[in-house]
C-alpha cells in the first residue's frame, strides 16, 4: 500500500452551487452546472455541487455570492448567471444568443 495522495489545490476559478438536499434541488443544481460547463469550458477550473439545507440555492464564484435564492425569492436564470460569470472572467466575450433577447 502506498502513501495516500493529498488533495490538489482547489482549481480556480471555482463555481460552487449550494443546494438544499431536503428540497431535492440537486437536479436543478446539476443542470445549472452543466449549462455553465458547456458555456465556459476553458474559463472555469471547477464547478462544485455542495449539499446544503434550509432551502438553500446559492451560486458562488471564488467565494463571491452571485445569487442567493433566499435573498431573491426565486431561482436564478441561466442567462443571468452566465452573464455575471462572463462579466468577471472574460468581460469582452460574446455569449451569443444569451446576450441577445429571449
Amino acid at each position: 500500500m502506498g502513501v495516500p495522495k493529498l488533495p490538489a489545490a482547489v482549481p480556480s476559478p471555482r463555481v460552487e452551487i449550494e443546494y438544499c438536499t431536503r428540497c431535492r434541488f440537486v437536479l436543478r443544481a446539476g443542470w445549472l452546472a452543466q449549462e455553465l460547463l458547456f458555456t465556459f469550458p476553458d474559463e472555469l477550473g471547477e464547478v462544485a455541487l455542495v449539499p446544503g439545507a434550509s432551502g438553500a440555492f446559492v451560486v458562488r464564484l471564488d467565494g463571491e455570492v452571485l445569487f442567493d435564492r433566499r435573498t431573491c425569492g426565486r431561482f436564478p436564470q441561466p442567462k443571468e448567471l452566465k452573464q455575471a460569470i462572463r462579466d468577471r472572467l472574460a468581460p469582452g466575450r460574446d455569449l451569443g444568443h444569451t446576450d441577445r433577447g429571449g
